[in-house]
């Protein structure tokens, strides 16, 4: 009987850390290819989590650090400033890194991002508990969005 006790315990323990745990699905990810001599560029991609998690950072195989940004209207003018403490991600909400809104810029740039390559990159979440994650993609890229045609 005490065996049987343990085996539920023990499944129910499995199930909620199994169901608290985000997933977290990066797709259609991008990087705007750069010309000779260009030091930034940015990566758009679409975030969707099971659960609510935040966005804390992007590495990158071509660049030596990178920022979450957002583009804004600021007395007329769009301007694009850094967004510091991470990006929210609703829970089973969509959100969309894009030109014109959130987006990652890749700084200090290593080396020409052209036209075709494949960026490895590497995305780290947090949970509410504070737990990290990292999801790898690897990120088209293309002067243009190559998912809208």
């Amino acid at each position: 009987m005490k065996l049987l006790r343990f085996r539920w315990v023990a499944l129910a323990l499995w199930f909620g850390a199994t169901v608290a745990a985000a997933q977290v699905k990066v797709e259609e990810a991008w990087v705007r290819a750069t010309v000779p001599g260009q030091q930034a560029a940015g990566a758009f991609m679409k975030i969707t989590s099971t659960e609510p998690a935040k966005l804390v950072s992007v590495a990158s195989s071509v660049s030596k650090f990178s920022e979450i940004h957002v583009m804004k209207m600021d007395g007329g003018v769009m301007k694009m400033r850094a967004h510091t403490g991470g990006l929210e991600i609703p829970a089973n909400t969509t959100v969309e890194l894009g030109s014109g809104g959130y987006h990652v810029m890749l700084m200090d740039l290593s080396r020409v991002v052209s036209a075709g390559d494949t960026v490895a990159l590497t995305i780290r979440f947090s949970d509410a508990s504070g737990k990290e994650t990292a999801v790898s993609v690897n990120a088209k890229s293309s002067f243009m969005n190559p998912y809208k045609q």
